[in-house]
């Protein structure tokens, strides 16, 4: 017998799934839950072996509760039911160890047998679609390889071409000389394998979902020297009730 549990915020939806999959001999519906937080204690006790999940919870995602469900038990079979074929939920399922990737249109036989398919060890993700995927996730784990081998100041300069702004202000930002800039991110693009700063701005922001590399901190201006400052930094004020000392032989 498989034990199956579903987690759909919409009523309508489980409703629909239940119907489907309840007179199968071999499969039983064990639990419901219209949210995360209702499927955490009922993964828990019931322990089914097949979890469907809608994409979008109403406090979660179907991916982060697949992740936390195969933390508590190793062997369970995840199925993500969406309401499109969304490229960047689906590569994170299989991230996630999502066995299944369905949308919500699928016919009702095809749904009782990628339940029996995936129970069964198997995974149920359109070919096309997973090939895509695969090649994200390795697109991906070369540039991880990439952002390694680089230099601190390359990485700094890597996280703010994400923001989109120029050499001058990167050059203002890290307190180097705008040459300087411009060479580090010559060699950027070489490294990356890019021939265009919009695309490295692109890899960049993709790093930084990841966790790859972290985020800048904000711009101090504080620390820069303002304008019109003496010897490399502001004129600190004069204490209370003194005039401010003249240089020998000026006039007042």
């Amino acid at each position: 017998m498989i034990s199956v549990l579903l987690a759909d915020g919409h009523d309508v939806v489980r409703v629909g799934v239940r119907t489907v999959l309840q007179p199968e001999p071999d499969i039983e519906v064990v639990g419901e839950a219209r949210s995360a937080a209702e499927a955490r204690p009922l993964i828990a006790t019931l322990r089914p072996d097949v979890l469907i999940l809608d994409a979008h919870l109403p406090d979660s995602s179907g991916v982060a509760l697949c992740r936390e469900a195969l933390a508590m038990k190793s062997d369970i079979r995840c199925m993500i039911l969406a309401t499109d074929a969304d490229d960047e939920v689906m590569s994170q399922a299989i991230m996630a160890g999502a066995a299944g990737y369905v949308l919500k249109q699928i016919e009702a036989s095809s749904l009782v047998s990628g339940v029996r398919l995936v129970a069964s060890g198997h995974t149920l993700f359109d070919p096309e679609a997973a090939a895509k995927v695969v090649h994200n996730v390795e697109e991906r784990r070369r540039m991880h390889e990439v952002v390694a081998e680089l230099t601190p100041q390359q990485r700094r300069i890597l996280v703010l071409l994400a923001e989109g702004i120029s050499n001058r202000q990167i050059a203002d930002r890290l307190v180097l000389a705008e040459k300087t800039v411009k060479n580090h991110i010559t060699g950027l693009l070489a490294k990356l394998g890019v021939s265009h700063r919009t695309q490295a701005a692109l890899m960049a922001s993709q790093l930084l979902e990841d966790g790859v590399v972290p985020r800048p901190a904000p711009p101090a201006d504080d620390l820069r020297q303002p304008k019109g400052s003496t010897n490399g930094g502001p004129v600190p004020p004069h204490p209370r009730g003194q005039a401010p000392s003249h240089a020998p032989g000026r006039s007042r």
